[in-house]
């Protein structure tokens, strides 16, 4: 039987290794992140059993991180953070977290949260729900068929430019990082010399701003990513 996947999320790279050394031992398959889109791209690319989640992260912090997370798939996390406020846990539970740590903790106790966890869930088949359609406003995207409409006007996408506006509006309100949009849409890694990304937008947005979209909705957020809102 395959060893259980372990993601650690932590950008305190002392504290990521004690953890990860900590689970090697233990005999888990334990891969690292120290920035929350690196996380986020590999918790999407591959399946994992349990995800441990630290709250401030650089780039994308873990609530959003989680709640980008939760759109795709259902993979257990446990948060961890330097603030244990009953707001910060609410926050964390309402975004679908699993668990909550407070720093700091005792590696006792955290393997004791971890192990109950995984009774909890390993043994459960995951419960993703594959969408076929998705609605926003004037815009229905149709999976099943590849078709896209504007305000019942159909759009004319490649599979590629399909793809990305669906991410997009999966994920409305929420900027999207390039290196999320090349694993997720591309399925590829992020290459700051590669403008395939950039082209591919560029004809989406022009297909539905044609089509009656506000130029304003799909925004680029100049170092960060796309936004669609």
């Amino acid at each position: 039987m395959d060893a259980t996947k372990i993601l650690i999320i932590e950008d305190d790279i002392t504290l990521n290794k004690q953890i990860a050394a900590l689970l090697k031992d233990r005999g888990f398959d334990v891969h690292q992140c120290h920035d929350g889109n690196q996380g986020l791209v590999t918790a999407l690319r591959e399946r994992f059993d349990l995800i441990l989640l630290d709250v401030l992260l650089p780039n994308l912090n873990g609530f959003s991180l989680l709640s980008q997370l939760r759109k795709r798939k259902q993979t257990p996390v446990i948060m961890v953070t330097a603030c244990g406020a009953e707001q910060e846990r609410i926050k964390g539970y309402s975004n679908g977290a699993d668990d909550y740590m407070p720093k700091p903790f005792s590696f006792v106790e955290m393997m004791l949260r971890i192990e109950a966890l995984l009774r909890r869930s390993l043994n459960v088949k995951s419960n993703e729900v594959t969408r076929n359609s998705i609605v926003v406003d004037e815009i229905t995207l149709d999976r099943r068929n590849l078709k896209a409409n504007f305000a019942g006007k159909a759009l004319d996408l490649t599979s590629t430019q399909f793809k990305l506006l669906w991410v997009l509006l999966e994920n409305q309100n929420e900027v999207l990082s390039k290196p999320l949009l090349y694993q997720t849409v591309l399925e590829r890694s992020f290459s700051r010399y590669d403008r395939s990304l950039d082209m591919h937008m560029s004809r989406v947005r022009k297909k539905l701003i044609e089509a009656g979209m506000s130029p304003t909705r799909l925004a680029t957020q100049h170092g960060k990513g796309y936004l669609f809102s």
